[in-house]
């Protein structure tokens, strides 16, 4: 008999308390989770991999205190929200964030993304700019530009595990395994030195290991990584490259860490060729990967100040 403690946590294991409350909403067909505080112009924060909704946990209750309402969903397949068999394509899941931004009684939203979070706003932004008022990506180029990059040697050898991932049914089975860390292991390598020695770093690495265990939570993010490497010569894929040719009209800011060994700055660099509007592009030295976590009152400035 398999012991209450080996039992995978369930999805109401993300809906953790504090300066924000929990709902679901209907949106393209799922329902997606959100955490969300304050009142004010909306501001939706969008999580990347290994994480979920918490990831934006400085920057809710700093956003609510700036006078904006600041919702941190769930993508589909991630924590509390459904986990359909289908749909973690880049199309689809901007089609969620577009019909989440009308179920918040908005017509837009600033829109905020970090690596997955991040290729999902840029996506929004040119396939449904209308609901797209301000852009900040954090941590990933815009997806053209990421395809360009993987053309240089080293910026393949830092996707490995994006290479990885490719595979049928292992890697589901080694982000869940319980003799293996591999949570633990893609943080300690992507983030930037400071942060992994604290308090705060064990604790991130905690939640999200459990998150991934979340039943079907691992296959939707890994289902993510396979569309995106699959579709590259499929007619799907190469027609969302197409697609995504249109220029970004929001006003656009990229903030990337110059220690990510994920995403590698040079290939960061030079998305703006797909941004019509304003853009900024700021380097944060000593960071990697996961700024808004790593220096969250820097990050929640930048936001603050790009909201407004």
């Amino acid at each position: 008999m398999t012991s209450p403690a080996a039992q995978p946590p369930d999805a109401t294991s993300v809906l953790l308390p504090g300066p924000w409350s929990h709902r679901g909403l209907s949106a393209n067909g799922v329902q997606l989770h959100v955490a969300e505080a304050g009142a004010g112009p909306l501001v939706v924060l969008l999580h990347g991999f290994p994480q979920f909704w918490w990831t934006w946990r400085a920057q809710l209750p700093a956003l609510a205190d700036a006078g904006l309402h600041a919702v941190a969903p769930d993508l589909r397949g991630y924590g509390a929200s459904d986990k359909p068999p289908r749909g973690y394509d880049l199309p689809t899941a901007a089609a969620d964030v577009a019909a989440l931004i009308r179920a918040l009684g908005e017509r837009d939203a600033v829109l905020v993304g970090h690596d997955w979070g991040a290729l999902v706003a840029w996506t929004v932004a040119a396939l449904h700019p209308r609901s797209v008022r301000r852009l900040v990506v954090l941590s990933m180029p815009h997806p053209r530009r990421l395809r360009a990059g993987m053309a240089d040697a080293a910026q393949r050898r830092a996707f490995k595990y994006f290479l990885g991932a490719q595979l049928p049914r292992l890697p589901e089975r080694r982000l869940t395994r319980a003799d293996d860390d591999p949570v633990a292991d893609l943080m300690r390598r992507w983030s930037g030195p400071d942060w992994t020695h604290t308090a705060d770093f064990a604790e991130a690495v905690d939640r999200y290991r459990s998150a991934a265990r979340i039943p079907q939570a691992a296959y939707g993010s890994m289902e993510y990584f396979r569309w995106a490497g699959r579709s590259q010569l499929r007619p799907d894929g190469l027609r969302y490259a197409r697609r995504m040719a249109a220029p970004v009209t929001a006003p656009t800011l990229q903030l990337h860490g110059d220690l990510d060994s994920c995403v590698l700055p040079t290939t960061a660099a030079g998305s703006g060729r797909y941004v019509a509007g304003a853009y900024e592009f700021r380097t944060l030295p000593g960071i990697g990967h996961f700024p808004q976590e790593e220096v969250p009152a820097e990050v929640t400035e930048a936001l603050v100040r790009w909201a407004r």
